[in-house]
């Protein structure tokens, strides 16, 4: 296959999140256009299983780390210089999703979403935006939000969305913070995606099987394209921006989701 202007031979590449889901996706595609992919994980052991199965021009490299620890932005850029001597391109995919009622939630589990989800995300990117600089050849940064960055899909997920809706802000603040040094910041807002852990968030609800799938099926049912998206639908528009296709975009919210948003 001919990648032509979303080629990425001789980019380097980080991604967090990336031993499933959306995040494998992502390291797939991004290898494929051939970039060399730090697939940065929680799970260290699983990251490492998970490179065996990646394949095309770029390689793979696993690297196990909490992205919500202090150090963790730097740890990062460090390994990815180690592993391929630069870093060009970072996806902000790693992110949790408990379901809890706000009159429920309790203050730890709040701040852990947000840890993750927002303040890990900010100084990762900050430690390789730092590098991306301190280069002077530009980056790409692509911070996975979601739908409901922009509108709530269901009660229960009050951390989660304040901290995709944070995710959008700090991309649009970050993207005009380092548009001069030629580092662009964009995201995307995924819709329903079906991935190994697409009902792991209602496991913990307390519904049962049954009231687990209605929900699954009334949310698919207010879809125009008909069905839920893959982790695919997701790899491919972040493979765009991160190739020189994606040059003059910046501060960008893409939103793939099927649609889900018009119902």
């Amino acid at each position: 296959m001919t990648w032509g202007p979303f080629d990425l031979s001789g980019k380097a590449a980080v991604v967090t999140g990336g031993a499933m889901g959306i995040g494998f996706g992502i390291v797939r595609r991004l290898i494929e256009a051939g970039a060399d992919v730090l697939m940065v994980d929680l799970d260290g052991e699983l990251a490492t299983r998970k490179v065996a199965e990646l394949e095309g021009p770029g390689k793979g490299v696993a690297f196990g780390i909490d992205i919500s620890e202090r150090l963790a932005g730097q740890r990062i850029v460090d390994e990815c210089i180690t592993s391929f001597g630069r870093v060009d391109i970072l996806v902000n995919n790693a992110g949790i999703y408990p379901m809890t009622p706000m009159l429920q939630q309790s203050r730890e589990s709040w701040e852990r979403v947000l840890d993750v989800n927002l303040t890990g995300l900010a100084f990762v990117s900050q430690a390789v935006g730092a590098r991306m600089v301190e280069q002077g050849t530009g980056g790409k940064i692509i911070n996975i939000a979601s739908i409901d960055a922009l509108h709530p899909s269901m009660v229960g997920l009050a951390a989660y969305d304040s901290s995709k809706g944070g995710v959008l802000m700090f991309t649009k603040a970050f993207a005009l913070e380092m548009g001069p040094h030629g580092v662009n910041v964009n995201a995307i807002a995924p819709g329903g995606i079906t991935t190994e852990g697409t009902a792991a968030p209602l496991q913990g609800s307390g519904m049962t099987e049954d009231e687990m799938a209605a929900m699954l099926e009334q949310f698919t049912a207010k879809i125009p394209l008909g069905r839920m998206g893959e982790p695919d639908d997701i790899a491919n528009v972040a493979t765009f921006l991160a190739s020189p296709a994606a040059d003059y975009v910046t501060g960008e919210l893409i939103v793939v989701d099927g649609g889900r948003l018009l119902n």
